[in-house]
């Protein structure tokens, strides 16, 4: 007998584990509050594992207006030195930019054509039942039930609040604002751009290319004493007018629309996972990338694992227990590696040394952007169990259909 699950939220993550369970033969409902297509604040990247993600649930770069391929990247360390980290030509796509407007309507309509049932403009309100037989909830649309739900609505989760699970004050590890801006027409129209300003470390500020001779523009901090609401909106007012980033934007660069900040959760260590027939995933389980603030390859992989589990599992206990074994065998090691490399890079010293080490030939050049961009995992050095023959060599995602810029 197949399985029914109702998924809150419509973003990559639960886009992800509604694809999946539909293959998989579960009976699936994705809900949610907003009407597509509609914007997400994100910095629009997409790093090798999340691509190879997204070619793996069905995404094709041709169905996301103003997908943007990139070829290398192009770093900024905080003396100044300057390099530029090539990407692997003609073997698939290991970085590219895509608007969440875009590619979150791109995996909805995805959703729709493999059959499963997307409702939009409609609200979770309360979980009404819990326990050993189903998974009922309110909502704005009505009463639904399931054998379980997948909550894959962001770090406040609503569904995680419902069950009295929330931590009031968190506000997450990083924060970020980002804008779009129009006429760019220095390196940054076609360079992925990286600049580690020592006042941001280990945080930095980015310009990520866009069709169009358009770009987004943006700068993340790790949240700490140092960093106040005063200290990031007075850095925004003045970081696009520093002369090294002024010159990459070039002369005419102007803003479009408004700029918005958020707040970004990485805490995948301790995050509660699930709770009777709930797992939660995306930001509802803190699974963002705590060096880089980069969360949609995680996402997307926390939406797969919980589909998976569903799947497996005989029972709730089974399916939680599953979900998380499997968070900590794919999530967890490269979270601490990413902890301490964090500690690293919140050093000036430390930031430029590291830059170093990557400029030193075109071998490190070349790996370096392959490991910046997660080709292979973060701690994969450190898990013997993820090793294979292919280090370094692998094609990236859409090897056999590559888009063009």
């Amino acid at each position: 007998m197949s399985k029914s699950v109702l998924v809150i939220g419509a973003g990559p993550a639960g886009i992800a584990s509604a694809l999946t369970l539909q293959q998989r033969g579960c009976n699936v409902t994705v809900l949610d509050k907003a009407t597509f297509p509609r914007d997400k604040c994100c910095g629009d990247g997409l790093t090798t594992g999340a691509l190879r993600l997204l070619e793996q649930i069905g995404l094709r770069p041709e169905m996301v207006p103003d997908w943007y391929q990139c070829d290398s990247a192009w770093l900024r360390s905080p003396s100044g030195r300057e390099i530029q980290l090539p990407l692997p030509a003609n073997k698939g796509q290991f970085a590219a930019i895509a608007p969440r407007l875009h590619l979150d309507n791109a995996l909805v309509m995805l959703a729709r054509s493999r059959g499963i049932t997307v409702q939009e403009n409609s609200s979770f309100e309360s979980v009404l039942r819990n326990d050993n037989d189903c998974v009922e909830v309110q909502t704005s649309s009505g009463l639904m039930a399931a054998d379980f739900l997948v909550a894959a609505d962001g770090m406040w989760s609503p569904v995680r609040r419902a069950l009295g699970l929330s931590t009031t004050s968190y506000l997450g590890e990083w924060h970020a604002f980002r804008q779009y801006f129009c006429n760019v027409t220095g390196v940054a129209s076609k360079q992925l751009c990286v600049w580690f300003e020592p006042d941001l470390l280990p945080g930095y500020a980015w310009s990520f290319p866009l069709p169009g001779n358009r770009v987004n523009f943006g700068f993340g901090v790790l949240r700490n004493a140092n960093y106040s609401v005063q200290f990031m909106n007075s850095v925004w007012q003045e970081l696009p007018r520093r002369a090294h980033i002024s010159a990459a934007l070039g002369a005419n660069f102007a803003p479009e629309g408004r700029h918005t900040a958020w707040p970004i959760p990485a805490r995948i260590d301790t995050a509660t996972r699930s709770a009777g027939r709930v797992l939660f995933i995306g930001d509802a389980v803190c699974a963002t990338d705590t060096l880089t603030g980069e969360g949609i390859g995680q996402a997307l992989l926390s939406g797969i694992l919980a589909a998976e589990a569903i799947v497996a599992g005989t029972t709730p206990q089974d399916v939680c227990r599953t979900y998380s074994e499997a968070l900590d065998k794919e999530l967890l090691a490269d979270h601490r590696m990413s902890k301490f490399l964090g500690k690293i890079l919140a050093r000036p010293v430390g930031a430029r040394a590291a830059l170093r080490i990557a400029n030193t030939n075109s071998w490190t050049r070349r790996n370096f952007a392959r490991w910046m961009f997660e080709d292979e995992p973060r701690a994969v050095i450190l898990t013997p169990r993820r090793w294979h023959r292919h280090f370094f060599s692998r094609p990236g995602a859409f090897s056999g259909n590559n888009a063009s810029n």
